[in-house]
């Protein structure tokens, strides 16, 4: 278990900040760009919940909000090929089975949808795209690091992340019936 028994540390006043390994970096870098683009991901997700989603979706976020801590564990904490890691396939394939639940729920679309309908759905159209801004995060860090140093599941479950918000989206937009889509030249 966790226990902080002092909040500043003075460590980051030189623009730095410790790994969970002991080793330093700079804020700028990479890594510590991505695991900060997890927590702003999580926070984005707290004020979905307080602004209200249906109960079945806020228990789904609850878990995903444990998840993200684990995710940013990862990133915070250099691995090597081989290390245990947090994120395991099964995070991914739990994500896989509750979009394909949802989705079976939800009226086809024939155009791209526009971020918008309910509160909710826009809160869950801003949770996808700080998702995928994170997940672009991710994949420059496993390029730069050349994937050895970064647990690949967890780049795949930022992945699915993403998706389930927008299907989660669709269904807190009367399964889609509420959607605003696309229409292509309308200003034109």
């Amino acid at each position: 278990m966790v226990h902080l028994s002092r909040i500043y540390t003075k460590s980051g006043d030189t623009g730095t900040t410790q790994l969970g390994d002991g080793s330093t970096l700079p804020k700028h870098h990479l890594r510590v760009a991505a695991y900060g683009n997890i927590d702003e991901l999580n926070s984005v997700i707290g004020l979905m919940l307080v602004h209200g989603v249906e109960e079945s979706t806020a228990e789904r976020l609850r878990q995903i909000q444990n998840d993200l801590f684990d995710v940013g564990s990862d990133l915070c904490v250099p691995g090597e090929a081989g290390e245990k890691l947090r994120i395991t396939a099964a995070y991914a394939e739990r994500l896989e089975g509750w979009i394909d639940e949802v989705n079976k729920s939800l009226e086809p679309i024939n155009s791209f949808v526009l971020p918008g309908g309910s509160p909710a759905a826009a809160w869950l159209h801003l949770a996808r795209t700080v998702c995928r801004r994170t997940e672009r995060s991710i994949v420059e860090l496993f390029a730069r690091e050349e994937g050895g140093r970064v647990n690949g599941e967890v780049l795949k479950y930022v992945n699915r992340l993403s998706d389930l918000f927008f299907v989660l989206a669709r269904e807190a937009n009367e399964h889609g019936r509420g959607d605003v889509l696309w229409v292509p030249g309308q200003n034109g």
